[in-house]
């Protein structure tokens, strides 16, 4: 079954109507929705809805709700992972695996040492790429709720904003670290944040900021990782300890 995402002022009792240009074009020239069609839907409190594809009226997609499951109310532990801006365009590969594995929040991290220089406008353009790939990752994994996709931000600021975290982990080559498994009772923190920093890694500056604001430094093993690959890694380690 086709999963597809809608904002809730677009939702009604009865039916659900989608409007937006480029959702009605993948429905109907690149998914083949037909009348008669079961669609799944979902919203950004994380509500999901079985539908029935009805056709397209005055340029809207028409679907009738046959089933509504209200977002579930259990607490889980919630992922923030702060990621320094690789090269090219293995961000967006970044914000795609990261969604996959259910991570809530995700900051685009401008560190020192990243290379990756954007001005305002290109930084606006990105956001609204890496939410649609986000979007688009969400749809693919049958994930509910959309992980919130933050502007670009300095560390300072990230450190700054980051009293509300139970645990913060700073994965890094140098001085002294932990093991994920030598954090003690890793299972009872709800609210996580992890700094991924970019090739060539924080600065000692950098590191001493973020010790100073409650970070533990902490190690993924022997190999230097690469970006994207110490962000998934990272959380998929949590994920497995948490599970």
């Amino acid at each position: 079954m086709h999963r597809v995402y809608c904002v809730l002022e677009n939702i009604f009792e009865d039916r659900i109507i989608i409007n937006d240009k480029k959702q009605i074009h993948h429905m109907r020239d690149v998914l083949w929705i037909k009348p008669k069609d079961e669609v799944a839907v979902f919203d950004e409190k994380g509500n999901s809805y079985i539908t029935e594809f009805q056709g397209v009226n005055e340029g809207s997609i028409i679907l009738l709700i046959k089933e509504k499951k209200a977002a579930s109310l259990f607490k889980k532990t919630r992922f923030t992972v702060a990621c320094a801006i690789p090269k090219k365009s293995r961000f967006d590969e970044i914000v795609d695996k990261l969604t996959q594995l259910g991570v809530d929040r995700i900051i685009p991290l401008k560190t020192e040492r990243v290379i990756v220089k954007l001005d305002r406008e290109k930084e606006t353009l990105r956001l609204e790429r890496w939410r649609n790939v986000a979007l688009a990752a969400s749809c693919q994994s049958q994930r509910n709720i959309l992980p919130d996709i933050e502007p670009v931000k300095a560390l300072r600021e990230v450190l700054d904003g980051s009293g509300g975290y139970d645990l913060k982990l700073i994965p890094t080559l140098l001085g002294e670290r932990k093991l994920l498994i030598e954090i003690p009772s890793l299972s009872q923190y709800k609210n996580i944040i992890i700094l991924i920093g970019p090739e060539g890694d924080f600065s000692d500056e950098e590191i001493e900021m973020a010790m100073h604001s409650g970070f533990i430094p902490v190690t993924l093993g022997d190999t230097v990782l690469r970006v994207d690959t110490a962000a998934i890694a990272v959380v998929s380690m949590l994920k497995f300890m948490f599970n």
